[in-house]
């Protein structure tokens, strides 16, 4: 970066610090509440992605009435910017030692075992913008070695400074541009990890194939089942949904294992539906935790 860019990036790193120090002054008990009620209140004056979120959810027919849809819709700004907050608090409550104490494991017993018995197995863990995603990966990091495919952000700063201070566990960020690169597929096999993906987002021409999510024809990423044609690596789908204060449900069912037909274009595109539905049944569960707010279908 050129000096002045330097020097914009450092002030927007010393006043997110200063907010840090403000925000450690909450008690982690009331981290949720507050992020919810101040997003509650701030609800009515986010006109636009109010009215995507509206609109989302009666397409989805997760309601036919405007009035519940509003209601969910709120609901689901407040979790958004509650679970962020309780995220920020997960590593000083939950540990090593107690994590089992604020899980309640929602599938089947086989899906139980590939993500606590099965050590040195790579494995796919997909999910979306739903429930407490923040919290998971720590948590889940507990559990095994995790590699997160996120957008990292533009302040080298910033980024170094939530890699310090937020993920606590045996934790990899992998940059979105960098993808699947060698060195990330090497680690992921040979440290047996949890490749996490969040695959609900619009993946445009480009990079995804238009199929149903939701009831509507949704551009979705292929990478994942590219990578699970590949790899064979098996596949758990669901969502870490939050039951309580520092109280979470992870919801999944049986592992996806899927057999190649040799008609790889058909495969990628039955096995991206399977995945859309996996998450589609959890959303319809937890509406009220769902990012409705992004241009999910354009």
């Amino acid at each position: 970066m050129n000096p002045l860019r330097t020097f914009i990036a450092y002030n927007e790193y010393l006043a997110i610090r200063l907010l840090g120090l403000l925000y450690a002054l909450i008690p982690a008990n009331k981290a949720y509440a507050f992020g919810a009620a101040c997003t509650s209140r701030l609800y009515p004056l986010f006109r636009k992605r109010r009215r995507i979120a509206i609109d989302n959810i009666l397409q989805a027919r997760i309601t036919d009435d405007p009035a519940e849809a509003d209601r969910i819709a709120r609901q689901a700004f407040g979790h958004f910017a509650g679970h962020l907050c309780e995220g920020l608090k997960t590593s000083g409550v939950i540990g090593p030692s107690n994590w089992r104490e604020h899980i309640t494991f929602d599938g089947p017993e086989t899906a139980w075992k590939l993500l606590m018995e099965s050590p040195g197995v790579p494995i796919m863990i997909l999910t979306g913008h739903l429930g407490a995603w923040e919290s998971a990966v720590s948590i889940i990091s507990f559990t095994r070695p995790m590699i997160a495919v996120a957008r990292t952000m533009n302040n080298p700063f910033v980024q170094r400074f939530l890699k310090t201070h937020h993920f606590r566990g045996e934790i990899t960020i992998v940059p979105k541009k960098m993808g699947f690169a060698p060195g990330v597929m090497r680690e992921w096999k040979e440290k047996g990890a949890a490749m996490t993906l969040l695959v609900d987002q619009h993946a445009g021409p480009k990079h995804g194939i238009r199929v149903d999510f939701m009831g509507r024809p949704a551009s979705t990423h292929t990478s994942p089942a590219r990578l699970h044609l590949k790899t064979g690596a098996p596949i758990l789908a669901g969502a870490f949904v939050r039951d309580g204060l520092f109280q979470y449900r992870m919801v999944t069912a049986e592992p996806i294992r899927f057999t190649p037909t040799g008609n790889k274009d058909r495969d990628i595109a039955d096995l991206t539906s399977e995945i859309n539905r996996r998450l589609e049944a959890v959303i319809r569960r937890y509406p009220e935790q769902y990012l409705w707010a992004h241009k999910r279908w354009r």
